[in-house]
């Protein structure tokens, strides 16, 4: 059926007038409104007395990290949950960090190969084509997700920050994206002709070859080059010297991490139609290092992505998890709820949406990833966690959030936990094969 379009009328724009002239709170609104701006005049406070930052489980993490200019949340935060056990174990200072400028490098750098793949399997596609359009939007950024960091380590292993610290390029990666993203893009031009021109596959992995080193030198220019071999120097919290000498990235992980990563798995929480529950799925052209790791997430029911989550924090280990950070959530006092801005009320307008409304139509998906690391549970059931942020100790608690159960159930997507906390039929579960999702699935996000 053709439906044909209808113009917008004088006499309707004088009924919205005179509806808006019959509000008898229309003027003060306004007023306040264009002072203040939307936030601040639909903040509730209320949600500042219900979220005080008092958890019945509250893991001691230290220092909370800063990610600063960069989009490496998802990174920090599996650097953060390993480097949380290793204080614990080693009696590390507050202060520890591993490299995220170690695991930056090295990911930037697969990312790169991973894109011309991409590129060399759909050359035979006009440029029109939804997956190459999808390719040349952005060849690389410096989101991620949990399976990707684990194929970074898994291949080059990790370092402590003082064998690699933070660059300038790492801390603000601006410069450093457009760059790779102008490299990328005029690399995908030579690499499309050369398809086009049917060269054989020796004379593209050479190509390959040459474009990958000059990477590695812009990389190596922006960030250092990656260290190959360290001595671990450092005090514990009780002041005493400690010295590791001739350690590499894997001798090291191996040491001083020591987890067996596989048994570490994704799960998510997509209530739409298209995902059921207790199946798995991965995402078409998604990942970073090819022939590593791939992507894959088990779906299951907000009351078994919680309940995982809430075994492994009273084991005494943190949580790895992703969320779409920007809804519902005042960064300055780190509260994330569902009832910090009451903006239905204040524009007497109905905003809700499903969880699934929200993933179908674009209205969510999962922006950025942080670390629990406490909950508040009564009678059994959890009422709010304790998140910590990789945005320094400015915002928040000293970089600490507050998150309503609310708000998870509505807002969060994505818990990593240990096998060992997860139920027998979920585990079967998650050794099925997955199934593909598109490029564009909103379970294919990058934190």
């Amino acid at each position: 059926m053709i439906h044909l379009s209808t113009e917008i009328t004088p006499d309707q724009i004088r009924r919205y007038e005179n509806e808006l002239s019959e509000r008898k709170d229309a003027s003060v609104l306004e007023r306040a409104v264009k002072k203040n701006g939307i936030l601040a005049t639909a903040q509730d406070d209320i949600a500042n007395v219900n979220m005080t930052p008092i958890f019945s489980i509250d893991l001691d993490t230290g220092h909370v990290a800063n990610q600063k200019q960069s989009g490496r949340c998802w990174m920090f935060a599996a650097l953060n949950t390993m480097r949380h056990a290793m204080k614990d174990t080693f009696n590390l200072p507050g202060d520890f960090e591993l490299s995220q400028n170690y695991t930056y490098f090295w990911d930037k750098f697969e990312k790169a190969n991973y894109f011309y793949e991409n590129v060399i399997n759909t050359a035979d596609k006009p440029l029109d084509d939804r997956k190459v359009a999808f390719l040349m939007e952005t060849p690389q950024q410096d989101g991620g997700q949990w399976d990707m960091i684990c194929a970074i380590i898994e291949k080059y292993g990790v370092v402590p920050q003082s064998a690699m610290p933070e660059t300038f390029n790492s801390s603000a990666s601006g410069q450093i994206n457009s760059l790779l993203n102008l490299k990328l893009r005029k690399d995908a031009v030579e690499f499309r002709e050369l398809v086009a021109n049917k060269a054989s596959r020796a004379e593209i992995d050479e190509m390959k070859d040459r474009k990958l080193q000059e990477v590695y030198r812009i990389l190596s220019y922006s960030f250092g080059e990656p260290v190959t071999k360290f001595d671990f120097e450092y005090r514990d919290s009780n002041k005493e010297y400690h010295i590791d000498r001739g350690l590499t990235p894997k001798t090291f992980y191996d040491k001083y991490v020591k987890w067996d990563l596989s048994q570490y798995v994704s799960i998510i929480n997509a209530p739409t139609d298209d995902k059921e529950y207790n199946k798995t799925y991965t995402v078409e052209m998604l990942g970073n290092v090819v022939g590593g790791r791939e992507v894959k997430h088990l779906n299951v029911s907000m009351e078994d992505f919680k309940q995982m989550a809430i075994a492994q924090l009273q084991a005494g280990q943190s949580v790895w998890f992703g969320c779409d950070v920007g809804q519902s959530s005042d960064r300055k006092n780190g509260i994330m709820d569902t009832k910090v801005y009451a903006k239905d009320e204040l524009f007497d307008v109905d905003f809700s949406m499903s969880k699934a409304e929200r993933l179908d139509y674009g209205e969510s998906l999962m922006t950025h990833a942080m670390v629990l690391t406490g909950v508040d549970l009564v009678d059994g059931k959890p009422t709010k966690w304790k998140v910590e942020n990789s945005w320094g100790d400015k915002v928040g608690d000293k970089g600490y959030f507050v998150m309503s159960d609310a708000w998870m159930d509505e807002y969060c997507y994505q818990v990593v936990v240990n096998k060992n906390f997860m139920p027998e039929n979920l585990q079967k579960a998650q050794e099925q094969e997955p199934k593909m999702l598109q490029p564009w699935d909103p379970m294919g996000a990058l934190a």
